[in-house]
């Protein structure tokens, strides 16, 4: 190994300070290009991750444009009513011994409901009976006496005045027998209404007096309250700009479908029944009402229903969810799906839309495919990855 020569004398100082300088510049170089490559390769994976879509594809939840006969109509919110409803009293007064059903039961019109204590009308019934009967036998008498005493008058057997006595005495008595008789069949009523049977078919409601309570005659509490809930009624107002189409369709039958907000079971289709005869000066309105069979039941008096009515029907329409239509400053759009599986915004005319689909005029055919959710977080162009709404949420 050569070993260099140590420097000596008065110029010594200087040439190390150099020679230091020399390899301070050589080392900053090397660094520096050390730093340019990496620097350069970091570039270089950037821009192939950039090419290869770096951005991860966003989550969404999809839809299909179908082509579709729609029908046409207007949506309300109604209230279902029993057709009718009768409150249950009683017409006489009496100790309650009975009653033959069930609180909440179906009961049939003309079945038994209550049994009011009949003894005392039994015994005003014979009563009347027996007055009856005594006026009758008086009424047989007084009628043979005239008889008699007509021939025995022209005889001046027995005086005029003796005479119209024995008259009057019988027409008294005809009085008392038609008064015995209303008081009979009044009597026989008040029996009959001891028992106390269903003026309609319907569903009960709570009982409101038990066995052993007495009640009154005609009281303000009925003892029961039944609804006739099949058929039943849907009521419901809407504006009067709509009166004239429900006019010229009424004759040829409008369908109504019912759906309770939330509810598990299927709509109920029934038909327009009534249209009223004003409009409400307050509301502008006018106040309309859907009768349903209701045969399963599954409307309920009071209750609150979501109302289709459907006055007529468009063939051939292009639709789609209405999750999907968006809007936006340039008006409605939808995100289609593409086979590369990436979106294009494609802006389109609605020509109407509820909570579940939009008909759409131009924009869209039949077979697209459309995000329904997840478009928040989309671009023109983006990726795109089919998932569950609640991925496309996140």
């Amino acid at each position: 190994m050569t070993q260099r020569p140590i420097a000596r004398g008065p110029n010594a100082g200087l040439m190390r300070r150099t020679s230091a300088r020399r390899r301070a510049t050589r080392s900053a170089a090397a660094v520096a290009t050390g730093l340019a490559v990496a620097l350069l390769a970091g570039g270089c994976g950037r821009a192939d991750r950039a090419q290869q879509g770096g951005r991860p594809p966003v989550p969404v939840k999809v839809g299909t444009v179908v082509r579709k006969t729609v029908p046409v109509g207007f949506r309300a919110i109604g209230h279902i009513e029993p057709i009718q409803t009768v409150a249950v009293r009683a017409r006489i007064g009496g100790e309650l011994q009975r009653v033959f059903f069930a609180e909440g039961a179906t009961v049939r019109a003309g079945s038994p409901l209550f049994a009011i204590d009949p003894r005392p009308f039994r015994a005003a019934l014979a009563q009347s009976q027996a007055e009856l009967a005594r006026n009758e036998a008086l009424l047989a008498k007084a009628e043979a006496d005239i008889a008699r005493y007509a021939g025995l008058v022209k005889q001046d057997y027995v005086t005029k005045e003796q005479f119209d006595q024995i008259n009057a005495d019988a027409a008294a008595l005809r009085a008392a027998v038609a008064a015995d008789r209303a008081s009979v069949e009044t009597a026989r009523l008040n029996l009959d209404y001891c028992t106390i049977s269903a003026p309609v078919t319907g569903r009960t409601g709570a009982l409101n007096v038990k066995v052993g309570n007495l009640v009154k005659a005609n009281d303000d509490l009925p003892l029961v309250t039944i609804n006739q809930i099949r058929p039943i009624n849907a009521s419901f107002s809407v504006p009067a700009q709509l009166l004239p189409e429900v006019i010229a369709r009424r004759d040829a039958g409008i369908r109504v479908v019912a759906a309770v907000p939330g509810g598990p079971t299927p709509a109920a289709e029934g038909i327009l029944s009534f249209v009223d005869n004003a409009v409400d000066t307050a509301t502008g309105t006018i106040l309309l009402k859907a009768t349903f069979a209701n045969e399963d039941e599954r409307l309920w008096p009071g209750e609150f229903v979501d109302l289709e009515v459907i006055l007529g029907e468009e063939p051939d329409r292009v639709v789609c969810p209405a999750a999907a239509v968006q809007t936006g400053q340039q008006g409605q759009y939808v995100f289609v799906a593409r086979d590369d599986r990436t979106v294009e915004l494609r802006p389109v005319r609605v020509n109407r839309l509820d909570e579940q689909e939009a008909v759409i005029d131009e924009g869209l055919e039949a077979g697209e495919t459309v995000v329904t959710d997840g478009q928040l977080r989309l671009v023109p162009g983006a990726a795109i990855e089919v998932g569950s709404p609640e991925a496309a949420a996140r």
